[in-house]
C-alpha cells in the first residue's frame, strides 16, 4: 500500500457519514442487480424445469423417417438421447366436427418414448401392449366424438396419399379443390382392434396443424419393420416401416446446426416450449419480454447508483481539492492522483458490493419463498419457484455494480488530476463570480426578506454544488416516477388478463334430460357453502339478416357489396331463469310485458372484434347498424357469409331482437372448432325454450353455482354426481381455479412491484441525503461566519427554509418533465416487448414525489444543520478544508 492509498483511506475515515451512505447506496445498488439478475435465473430455471417436465426433454422430433436413419442420429456425437415412435397409420374418424382434423392418427411408442414424452392421464393407465389404446381428450372437446375406457375400437389403418406420394401428420389437411394442391385420397391397407385403457391430454408433440388426433399405443415389436403401413414424407419412395424420432441434444443451443447437418429432406418439429427459455427458439416472444423488463430494471439501477456514486466521489474531491493541490506540488502525477480516486472507488466496492450480493440473494430468496405458490397457479404444477444461485449471474451482478462505481469515479477522478496545482491550493475555482451574478431584484427582497436573498445568493455563487443538488433531486423524482411507471405496465398488463365470472363451480351437460338436470339441482345447491346458484341452457343457431343491417366495418370484412342480400350468422341461444331474465330487462330499462310471453322480443349482444377503437386499442363494435333487427333463425351453425336455403318451416322461426351491450349471466363452457370474428348471443327466459328445442340445436344444457370455498364444494358435488348415478356425459368445473390463475399472476406483480419500487426510493433518497448532507457540511465555514455576526437560530432556519424551497421548486421544473419523458420510453420498451399495455400520464406519481422532494430535502437540512449548530462557531471559521 502506497503513500496516495494511505491519504485516501485517511480521507475516508475523516468523512465517516460520506462514506457510509456511499457504501450504503453500493449494497442497495449491488443487492438490487443482483436480485434482478438471479430472479431471472430462478425464473428461467424454473419456466425450464416446468416446460421439461411438461412438454419433455426431447429438442427436435424427425417425422416419417425409417429405421436407417433414426440408427444414423442415436450415433450421432452430439446426442445425449432418442426415442422412437412407430407411425402406424392413419384411420378416418367418423362423426367429428372439425374439418381440419378428419383423421385419428396411431402411433406405436417405444419404452423410451413414453420415458421422454410426457403423457398426464385424464382417466384409466398407459397401453401395456399393442392391444390397447390411450385416447386424447381433445378428440371430444375438438372433434366432437367421445370415447371412454373400455371401449372397443375397430379402425381401418391406412395411408394419406397425395398422388404418389404419402402425406403424415406435418401435413396440414389440405382444403378441397384448393388451387395449387392435388387433393388427397384415403387409403386403407388393414383392419386393427383397440382397448381403449385410458383417456390423456392433448399430447405436447403433436402439432396443432396436425390432420390426426395422435392416439397412442405401444410399439408392434412382433410385427418387425414391415407391419403396417408406410407413412413417408410426401415423395417418398422407401418402403421399410415410418418412424418418428425424439432427439436430445447435449448441447440445444446446438439445434439449428444439427438439423441443417442431419436433416436433409426429411419433416422435423422443434420443441418450441422448452427452446424458447434456452433461448435457440424461433419463438423470442418471452425472451423479449425478459430482457426488456430486465434491461429497464438494470437501466434504471444503474442510472440511480452511478449519480449517488458519481455525487459522493465529486463531493470527495471537493474536500480533498487543497489536499491534491498539495500532493501535485510535491510530486505527485496525474495518473497517481487519478488513481488515488480510483481506489477509493475501489475499497467502497470492496466493502459495499458483497454485502450487496448477500442482501439482494437474502432479500430476493425471500420474496421467492413468499410467492413461490402462487407460481403454482399459473405456471407449472409440478415443479416449485426456488431459488437458483448462479455463479454467472452473482459474478454478473459484481462486474456490473463494480464498472458502475469505477464509472462514476473516472470522470471526477480525471477532473481532479487535471486541475493546477495553484488553482487546487488556493480552492479560487470552488466560486467564481462576475459581476452583477449574485444581484437580486428589489422584488425579491421584498418578498423574501434578508433570508431569501442570502438563500438565493448561495445558488447564484455557488452554481456547481447547487446545479448537483438540483440534479439529484431531479435524478430521484425521475427514478420514482419511472419505478412506478414501469410498475404501473406489469401491473396494466397482469389486470388485462384477469377475468371476472358469475359463477365457481359449473356443471354442464349435451345430453342430460331436463327433469334429470332439476333432481340434480335439487341435490347439488343443497352443498356446504353455495351462495347462490342458476340453471341455464345454450343451443346453436343460424340468424338470417338483410345484409344492410349490418354495420359498415363488418360489411367490409365480411365483402357484402349487396345490401339487400340475406346472410346468415351463426349464434348461440342462452335460456335463463325467467327470474334472472325479468331482473335484467328491468335493469335496463325495458319493459317486462314486451320481452315475455310466448310472442315476445329477444335481447341479444352483437359485437365485431375491431382493431381500431376510439381508444386505438383493440375492442368490440356492434354487429349491426340499428338497435334492433327482425329476421329468421333455424337450429344448427352455419359458417358466416352462406345464403340461407329453405329451411322447413317447422324449424324456421321469426323473432325480433334488441340489443344490449351485456349479458346477464356468464355462459355455460362450450367447445367450438369454428372462430369467429363477433360475438352474437340472444338471451331468452326459461319458459321460451320448449320453443327452440331441436335436435339440430346442439343443446347444452348446465347448472352454475357461486361458493365459498369452490374447491372443497367441487369435491363434495362430485361425490354426489357419482351418488345420482348420472349417465350421460357431463364436466364439473371449477371456474375460480382456472381463473385463480390470473389472481395469482397479479400478486406476484404487485410484490415485485412494491419492492422495486421500494428499492428505487431507497437509492433516490439516499443519494438526495449524501448530496445534501455533504454540500451544507462543505458550507461549514460559510455558515459559522452568518451565526458570527449575529444571526439568530431562527433567521438562520429561515434561509434553511428558503433554500430547500428554491431546491424543491427547481427540481420538479427539471425533473418532472425529463420524468414523464422516461415514463413514456419505459412504455415503448415494453410495448415493443410484446406487453400489451397502453400509456398512461403518471399524475399520481409525479404528485408523490413532489411532496417527497420537499419533505426529504427539508429533513436533510434540519440533520444537516442540526449537527453544525453543535459546534463552535471558532473551530469551524478555523477549519480551512471544510
Amino acid at each position: 500500500m502506497n503513500i496516495f492509498h494511505k491519504v485516501t483511506l485517511q480521507s475516508m475515515k475523516k468523512s465517516r457519514t460520506r462514506t457510509i451512505v456511499t457504501v450504503i447506496g453500493v449494497i442497495l445498488s449491488a443487492a438490487m442487480i443482483t436480485a434482478v439478475t438471479t430472479f431471472s435465473v430462478s425464473l428461467l430455471n424454473y419456466m425450464i424445469k416446468g416446460a421439461t417436465v411438461k412438454y419433455g426433454g426431447w429438442h427436435v422430433e424427425f417425422l416419417d423417417v425409417d429405421s436407417s436413419f433414426a440408427e444414423a442420429r442415436a450415433r450421432d456425437d452430439g446426442v445425449a438421447g432418442t426415442a422412437i415412435s412407430e407411425n402406424i397409420g392413419y384411420a378416418e374418424l367418423k362423426g367429428g366436427k372439425n374439418p381440419n382434423k378428419p383423421y385419428l392418427f396411431i402411433a406405436g411408442f417405444s419404452k423410451e418414448a413414453f420415458d421422454t414424452v410426457p403423457i398426464e392421464l385424464v382417466s384409466g393407465r398407459l397401453p401395456e401392449n399393442s392391444g390397447e389404446i390411450l385416447v386424447p381428450a381433445h378428440v371430444a372437446a375438438n372433434g366432437g366424438v367421445t370415447y371412454a375406457v373400455g371401449d372397443t375400437l375397430s379402425l381401418a389403418i391406412g395411408s394419406r396419399m397425395a398422388g404418389e406420394g404419402r402425406l403424415g401428420q406435418h401435413d396440414p389437411f389440405p382444403a378441397r379443390n384448393e388451387p395449387g394442391k392435388e387433393n388427397e385420397t384415403f387409403v386403407p391397407q388393414e383392419e386393427r382392434t383397440y382397448t381403449v385403457v385410458g383417456i390423456c391430454e392433448r399430447p405436447a408433440f403433436e402439432e396443432f396443424t396436425a390432420p390426426g388426433y395422435t392416439l397412442i399405443t405401444t410399439e408392434d415389436t412382433a410385427a418387425g419393420q414391415t407391419a403396417g403401413p408406410t407413412d413417408q414424407t410426401a415423395g417418398s419412395t422407401d418402403q421399410t416401416a415410418s418412424l418418428s424420432i425424439f432427439v436430445t441434444l447435449k448441447n440445444p443451443g446446438k439445434v439449428q446446426a444439427y438439423i441443417e447437418r442431419t436433416a436433409g429432406q426429411s419433416a422435423y418439429v422443434l420443441n418450441d416450449n422448452v427452446l424458447r427459455f434456452l433461448g435457440v427458439s424461433s419463438d423470442h416472444l418471452f425472451n423479449m419480454l425478459l430482457y426488456s423488463v430486465g434491461g429497464i430494471l438494470m437501466a434504471l439501477i444503474m442510472t440511480g447508483s452511478i449519480f449517488l456514486i458519481y455525487n459522493s466521489f465529486t463531493i470527495s474531491l471537493n474536500e480533498r481539492t487543497r489536499q491534491f493541490g498539495i500532493l501535485a506540488s510535491v510530486g505527485a502525477t496525474a495518473g497517481q492522483l487519478r488513481n488515488s480516486v480510483l481506489f477509493e472507488g475501489l475499497c467502497i466496492g470492496a466493502a459495499g458490493i458483497p454485502i450487496g450480493i448477500l442482501v439482494g440473494l437474502g432479500s430476493i430468496g425471500l420474496v421467492i419463498s413468499f410467492v413461490a405458490e402462487k407460481f403454482k397457479n399459473f405456471g407449472y404444477s409440478a415443479v416449485s419457484l426456488s431459488l437458483t444461485v448462479s455463479g454467472t449471474a452473482i459474478a454478473g451482478a459484481a462486474v456490473i455494480s463494480l464498472v458502475t462505481i469505477l464509472f462514476a469515479a473516472y470522470i471526477p477522478a480525471r477532473k481532479a488530476a487535471a486541475r493546477p496545482v495553484m488553482e487546487s491550493i488556493r480552492q479560487t475555482n470552488e466560486i467564481k463570480i462576475e459581476s452583477g451574478a449574485v444581484r437580486t431584484s428589489k422584488l425579491t427582497q421584498r418578498l423574501c426578506g434578508l433570508e431569501g436573498t442570502l438563500a438565493l445568493k448561495n445558488f447564484k455563487r455557488n452554481k456547481k454544488r447547487c446545479r448537483s443538488i438540483v440534479l439529484s433531486l431531479s435524478l430521484s423524482v425521475v427514478l420514482f416516477v419511472s419505478a412506478n411507471a414501469f410498475g404501473n405496465c406489469l401491473n396494466q398488463g397482469a389486470k388485462r388478463s384477469v377475468v371476472n365470472t358469475d359463477f365457481d363451480i359449473c356443471f354442464s351437460s349435451p345430453k342430460i334430460d331436463e327433469n334429470e338436470l332439476f333432481r340434480l339441482y335439487g341435490r347439488l345447491k343443497t352443498a356446504e357453502g353455495i351462495k347462490k346458484s342458476s340453471y341455464q341452457a345454450l343451443m346453436s343457431y343460424s340468424c338470417a339478416v338483410r345484409a344492410g343491417d349490418l354495420s359498415d366495418e363488418y360489411r367490409k370484412y365480411m365483402g357484402y357489396e349487396n345490401p339487400d342480400e340475406t346472410v346468415t350468422l351463426p349464434m348461440d341461444i342462452q335460456f335463463i331463469e325467467d327470474r334472472e331474465f325479468r331482473n335484467f330487462i328491468e335493469s335496463q330499462g325495458l319493459s317486462p310485458e314486451e320481452y315475455t310471453g310466448q310472442n315476445a322480443k329477444m335481447i341479444a349482444v352483437a359485437k365485431q372484434k375491431s382493431d381500431e377503437t376510439k381508444s386505438g386499442r383493440s375492442g368490440l363494435v356492434n354487429m349491426f347498424v340499428g338497435d334492433s333487427v327482425s329476421g329468421s333463425v333455424t337450429p344448427g351453425a352455419e359458417l358466416p357469409g352462406e345464403v340461407k336455403g329453405n329451411p322447413s318451416a317447422d324449424k324456421e322461426k321469426q323473432i325480433s331482437i334488441t340489443f344490449v351491450d351485456t349479458i346477464p349471466l356468464d355462459t355455460l363452457p362450450k367447445n367450438s372448432s369454428d372462430v369467429k370474428p363477433f360475438i352474437f348471443m340472444i338471451v331468452a327466459p326459461w319458459q321460451l325454450r320448449e320453443q327452440f328445442v331441436s335436435p339440430d340445436a346442439g343443446e347444452i344444457m348446465g347448472l352454475t353455482f357461486l361458493a365459498d370455498k369452490p374447491s372443497q364444494v367441487t369435491a363434495e358435488m362430485s361425490e354426489m354426481i357419482q351418488e345420482a348415478g348420472i349417465g350421460t356425459d357431463y364436466t364439473l368445473y371449477n371456474v375460480n381455479r382456472m381463473f385463480e390463475e390470473n389472481r395469482s399472476i397479479l400478486f406476484v406483480i404487485h410484490v415485485f412491484t412494491y419492492v422495486f419500487v421500494m428499492m428505487i426510493s431507497l437509492i433516490a433518497a439516499a443519494n438526495v441525503f449524501n448530496t445534501i448532507s455533504t454540500n451544507i457540511k462543505l458550507r461549514r465555514r460559510e455558515l459559522a461566519m452568518l451565526r458570527s455576526i449575529g444571526m439568530s437560530d431562527r433567521d438562520f432556519n429561515k434561509m434553511m427554509n428558503f433554500e430547500c424551497a428554491f431546491y424543491g421548486m427547481r427540481t420538479l421544473l427539471f425533473g418532472l418533465p425529463a420524468a414523464g419523458i422516461c415514463s413514456w420510453l419505459i412504455y415503448c420498451g415494453m410495448a415493443a416487448g410484446g406487453a400489451d399495455v397502453s400509456f398512461v400520464f403518471p399524475w399520481a406519481s409525479m404528485a408523490v414525489s413532489a411532496f417527497s422532494v420537499f419533505f426529504i430535502v427539508f429533513i436533510t437540512m434540519v440533520f444537516a444543520v442540526g449537527k453544525l449548530k453543535k459546534e463552535n462557531i471558532i473551530d469551524a471559521l478555523r477549519d480551512d478544508m471544510a
